[in-house]
């Protein structure tokens, strides 16, 4: 049965844990014959006294003699099945059409994983290249300043999530219990056990790569196929219907499935896609800077004399501020003890993101500062008329202007927030470092945003101020651009998970509007998978 909010105290040990069971439950010691945690989290409101809040399944000697006794409990109740149902199976008579799957992040990665696991042998496209060597370009940007607009941050194996906290948790309404297989895989690939019951659960950059890399076997060892280096030119249609693809090299591959998993920044990808009258929305999304604070200012804000406890580890954050000029403030991607990194996808231009390992043991804590923006606040973007790619355009031209304002060689313009708020230029850091490479430039960054995300920004700052004491300290520092928070396009899809105008055409995850981050975008690629299954085997149908 499960049990649902037993809080004990920070310095509690697993005795005083089983104790609390038995006493809460009412039972003899021996009536508990065993109990696993399904989520641990801790409630630091009263940073001097913090405590751990359990989810657990008990396993007991009467279960239905204690369920009877504490009817009407609402922390008490049978533990729901959780478990995952494969939804068809190919035969292996069966001479059904090879579906292919654009893109290895993590949508991509789960639809091809699950196509796999039901015996429909995918055939997985990236453009970029395996994570390891990925790995090694990626550092080519960070520590000398050089691109590879094939093999970065946004694209190759384990897409833009790879260098990136890991965070494996998502406010998307899941009652198909898709995001536990999304855990219970990455666990199996070699994540670590406690993300399967840590309630903000995280891998980090290094232990992703094996992960990826592991799965990426799974997949072949179950009949399926990645290549490398094989971007997608062009997409085959005919009449409505999706034929094929045809990938820069001149190879066609005949297919009348295709998941589209691009990730947000495949903006050649988007405008090929509008070119073939695939139908697109321009959509909301936000743009902004990281902030940069050392972490024990943020671990004293939120957890008080309790700073530094390894049971808390780092502290994160999480804030909104409603502006007077009607738009929102607020943190997003907040990466405890990490670092800012370089994550442009095109030359001449910066974007910053944010990246931690498992440890979070860096010295700084960083988060985007970003603002929301509609269609309606970029040329072209809305209307009837409009030009749904107009959002792209968008982002190009401040990634650009901040390229300049960062003296043209891929440093990122930065900023003091006591500059920021003041309206000056900074012409020297303070006592935060700065963790971006391959390095900042002090500047305003008023160059390179929007006048009314910079109004919002220092409207912002001083509230946070008031929410984490020192937020807005003098030396905090700003680094722009921050332009990737979400696609700034959605490629609609019907009930059915296909293009409302393109039959065979799958869009899924963030770059076709409909995930942000690494859990919800998995789990949509579930649910694309699972959608061309029942395709594949003749019962279309609706996932849930």
């Amino acid at each position: 049965m499960r049990l649902t909010e037993l809080r004990l105290p920070l310095d509690h040990d697993a005795h005083d844990l089983r104790a609390a069971i038995v006493k809460r439950l009412g039972l003899a010691a021996d009536d508990l014959l065993g109990y696993t945690i399904f989520r641990r989290g801790h409630d630091a409101r009263k940073p001097s006294a913090i405590v751990f809040i359990y989810t657990l399944d008990v396993d007991l000697k009467d279960e239905n003699a204690v369920l009877a006794r504490l009817r009407g409990d609402r922390h008490v109740a049978p533990t729901p099945d959780t478990s995952y149902r494969f939804v068809a199976r190919a035969t292996q008579t069966s001479a059904l059409p090879r579906p292919v799957v654009i893109g290895t992040g993590p949508c991509g990665l789960f639809a091809g994983l699950l196509l796999a696991q039901m015996g429909f042998r995918p055939l997985i496209l990236e453009r970029g290249k395996a994570v390891r060597e990925r790995t090694q370009d990626t550092w080519g940007l960070w520590r000398k300043g050089r691109l590879n607009p094939e093999s970065n941050v946004q694209f190759g194996e384990g897409g833009a999530g790879t260098f990136s906290d890991g965070k494996l948790y998502s406010q998307i309404k899941d009652p198909g219990h898709r995001g536990r297989k999304v855990l219970t895989e990455f666990v199996k690939a070699g994540a670590p056990a406690e993300i399967l019951y840590v309630s903000k659960p995280h891998i980090g950059t290094f232990k992703l790569v094996t992960v990826v890399e592991n799965m990426r076997a799974e997949i072949e060892a179950l009949g399926g196929e990645v290549r490398f280096q094989s971007r997608v030119e062009t997409i085959e249609i005919e009449q409505g219907q999706v034929r094929g693809v045809r990938l820069a090299d001149g190879q066609s591959i005949a297919t009348s499935h295709v998941v589209l998993a691009v990730g947000h920044s495949a903006r050649d990808t988007f405008q090929m896609l509008h070119g073939r009258g695939v139908h697109i929305e321009a959509k909301a999304f936000s743009i902004g800077v990281r902030i940069e604070h050392p972490q024990s200012l943020i671990d004293r804000a939120r957890f008080g004399r309790n700073a530094g406890n390894p049971l808390l580890g780092a502290a994160d954050y999480k804030l909104v501020h409603h502006c007077d000029n009607g738009r929102s403030a607020y943190s997003f991607c907040m990466c405890p003890g990490g670092t800012v990194v370089a994550a442009t996808s095109e030359p001449g231009r910066v974007v910053t993101n944010g990246m931690s390992q498992y440890s979070r043991n860096e010295r700084n804590a960083n988060s985007a500062l970003v603002v929301g923006i509609t269609p309606a606040d970029y040329p072209g973007g809305q209307g009837e008329n409009g030009d749904p790619l107009a959002g792209i355009a968008f982002q190009r031209h401040w990634e650009s202007l901040a390229f300049e304002a960062g003296g043209g060689n891929y440093d990122a313009p930065a900023q003091r927030v006591g500059d920021f708020l003041a309206g000056r230029p900074s012409t020297s850091l303070g006592s935060v470092v700065p963790s971006y490479t391959p390095g900042v430039h002090p500047t305003d960054l008023a160059l390179c945003l929007p006048d009314y995300v910079v109004a919002a920004l220092r409207e912002s700052l001083p509230a946070f101020g008031r929410e984490i004491a020192g937020f807005a300290m003098e030396d905090a520092l700003l680094t722009g651009v921050e332009t990737r928070t979400s696609s700034p396009i959605r490629i609609t899809r019907g009930d059915d998970f296909q293009s409302v105008n393109t039959r065979g055409l799958y869009p899924a995850g963030e770059g076709a509007g409909y995930a942000g981050g690494i859990l919800s975008a998995a789990v949509d690629g579930i649910k694309v998978g699972e959608a061309v299954a029942l395709s594949l085997t003749g019962r279309p149908g609706q996932a849930s």
